[in-house]
């Protein structure tokens, strides 16, 4: 138990009912589940599950609420081909009229197990070379039981030669099978709540590599991909990789996980996903996401991101946010917590483990901090509220989204934690900073297997208190609850940087838009006009109460031409460079559903965008904040005939 764990007493009653969340196996005859994806490639899995039972009414359910999705999404609409037999003899069942998820049955006299059949149809996180199975497609298991109560032991299928990767343990063999043809990999009983927990990743070309071998326990990072060339990942991303185990080692302090896999999916087929899992995580990105340093900028915090997420989000996770079973909805309250500090602890990792440099840690804080502080949605709606309604807000149409607000908790918590780190420093000299908040409330319980202990709000306050007094309690709620028309700056400038538009982009903007950017190819004009524009001249987005805004744009409209010449990034651009510092508006012409106008936007102050200006004479706390904590390792220099 680490020497910063403060208040016993207090703690002592969560750490209890945690240490109840151990597999007890109330159920003691497990549940049997043979998941075969050998028909991945034609988007199907199918599933065989035995179930102990005893005569009379039986009530079976499949996940609603995944963890970390935030909002229901458990695929009961894609599953199908639902057949259950006893002693080979078929046995009818009716679903809930209630609950959708739910099947009633009702089991014959002398009968002690229930088999099942079902299938799933699969439309993503797959192709012809790999696939993603995340349990849920296939769990069935009785209902209204706490699902860390539900032994089960999996068993699993995939395509002859693809390899495996998984946190789940198999039986008899090494950690990562490569089954023959037809054959069966068995893994040790577990409960249905960490079978959920522990994803699969399989595939033609598998690479699996060891992680810092020094950090116990040990770690990997397990590559599946569409070309045999992306599985083998460069020695720059491995060595990053092994400084991030070791930066996270040296950052949380403590371990909750009897080993961590990192499962890494490349494909521009399979899709993305980034999803946090106690033992694992689940990261998908482009084929060549991590082929070279460009690409991969955009995805350089999600390794690190999902990482955190074994403390804070699993181990450490918000009361609301816990449920004993995955049918009962989930509170979202506190996820300015569990994902916005995430988001902080990941994008600070990414930097000092080198999967970004400092300098693009300061550019991509840029861009996120000039988002949040033109979203006029901000005017109505508080963090807290986007973090309540996380189930209502992810995804969408992206019209007035900045009116609306989304899931503004991950980078609005971002900005609140970077407050509360150089708050710390200032406070204490530089002596004390967030990290030492993480050693007190990460790390309590010290080193353990996969644990589940909730948090509330007071704790949080209570914990930073731990560090140096202060009233934390006010910080937060000022920052989360009330409404606030501008976004929370003060770490940066504490940090010793302000927030400045410029006329060129960062040298982390160029990078992104040389990848099409974030937006698939958008125009950003968002800091000039308030447009964010398709490449066909089509608009995502109007800034609420901008310039375009104020002409009568809206979001769905088609830009045909600027300034009497017909529609191009390069002439909207010369336009808005134009028009600084003169009285003439910008001409459009505007297509609206199959109405052409011609619409002036009364704009002069040129190109804008973000970037962060090191304020000189004041201490530079960002740049401490993304020092490396341990020694760095370095890819090696390449071959003369690999240059």
């Amino acid at each position: 138990m680490p020497k910063s764990f403060r208040r016993p007493v207090a703690f002592l009653p969560a750490l209890l009912l945690a240490l109840t969340l151990i597999p007890a196996h109330a159920q003691k005859t497990p549940i049997q589940i043979t998941a075969d994806l050998s028909d991945a490639p034609r988007k199907l899995y199918h599933a065989d599950v035995d179930l102990p039972v005893i005569a009379g009414p039986l009530t079976l359910t499949t996940p609603q609420w995944i963890p970390g999705n935030h909002r229901p999404t458990g695929p009961v609409d894609d599953i199908t081909g639902v057949v259950f037999t006893v002693n080979g003899q078929p046995l009818p069942w009716r679903r809930d009229d209630v609950d959708l998820y739910q099947f009633h049955l009702t089991i014959p006299k002398g009968a002690t197990t229930l088999h099942a059949h079902l299938d799933c149809i699969v439309t993503a996180r797959l192709s012809q070379k790999l696939a993603v199975l995340e349990w849920e497609k296939l769990l069935l298991y009785p209902a209204k039981t706490p699902v860390r109560d539900i032994a089960i032991q999996p068993s699993l299928i995939v395509p002859a030669g693809w390899g495996i990767g998984t946190a789940l343990t198999p039986i008899g063999s090494g950690p990562y099978p490569v089954p023959a043809s037809g054959s069966t990999t068995r893994y040790v009983v577990t409960n249905v709540e960490q079978l959920e927990d522990s994803p699969v990743i399989t595939g033609q070309y598998f690479h699996e590599f060891a992680l810092a071998p020094a950090v116990s326990p040990k770690h990997f990072i397990d590559v599946v991909s569409d070309a045999p060339e992306d599985s083998n990942l460069r020695p720059s991303v491995l060595a990053s990789l092994n400084n991030l185990v070791r930066e996270a080692d040296s950052l949380y302090a403590s371990h909750h996980y009897n080993a961590y896999h990192f499962l890494l999916t490349l494909s521009d087929v399979a899709g993305g996903e980034g999803l946090e899992h106690g033992q694992s995580s689940d990261n998908g990105v482009g084929e060549k996401g991590y082929a070279d340093d460009a690409h991969q900028l955009p995805e350089a915090e999600l390794l690190s991101h999902e990482f955190s997420h074994s403390w804070n989000g699993k181990y450490r996770r918000p009361v609301g946010l816990y449920q004993p079973d995955f049918s009962a909805p989930e509170q979202g309250a506190l996820l300015w917590v569990y994902e916005g500090m995430t988001q902080y602890l990941g994008d600070m990792l990414a930097a000092r483990s080198g999967l970004e440099t400092q300098a693009q840690y300061r550019d991509m804080l840029a861009l996120s901090a000039a988002s949040l502080d033109s979203k006029v949605g901000r005017e109505w709606r508080s963090t807290s509220d986007t973090a309540i309604a996380a189930s209502i807000l992810r995804g969408g149409n992206p019209a007035w989204a900045n009116w609306k607000r989304g899931q503004d908790y991950y980078q609005e918590g971002e900005l609140l934690w970077l407050d509360a780190d150089t708050l710390i420093r200032k406070l204490t000299n530089n002596k004390k900073s967030l990290d030492d908040f993480q050693k007190i409330f990460l790390g309590k319980g010290g080193n353990t297997g996969p644990l589940i202990v909730t948090y509330t709000f007071d704790e949080v306050a209570q914990d930073l208190n731990a560090v140096v007094p202060y009233d934390w309690a006010t910080f937060l709620h000022d920052r989360v609850e009330k409404i606030n028309p501008r976004a929370d700056l003060a770490g940066i400038e504490q940090g010793g940087y302000k927030l400045v538009y410029k006329d060129k982009p960062n040298a982390a903007a160029r990078t992104l838009a040389t990848l099409g950017g974030r937006r698939g190819g958008s125009i950003d004009c968002w800091y000039s006009l308030g447009l964010r524009i398709a490449a066909d001249g089509s608009l995502i987005d109007v800034r609420w109460n901008g310039p375009a805004d104020k002409a009568r744009l809206g979001p769905g409209y088609k830009i045909l031409a600027v300034n009497g010449q017909i529609f191009s990034a390069d002439t909207l651009r010369g336009a808005i460079r134009a028009a600084k510092g003169t009285t003439e508006p910008i001409h459009l012409i505007a297509q609206a559903d199959s109405f052409v106008s011609t619409i002036d936007i009364d704009y002069h102050d040129g190109e804008r965008f973000p970037a962060l200006e090191r304020v000189e004479g004041t201490p530079a706390y960002l740049d401490d904040i993304t020092k490396p904590l341990t020694p760095q390792e370095k890819a090696p220099a390449p071959k003369k005939d690999e240059e």
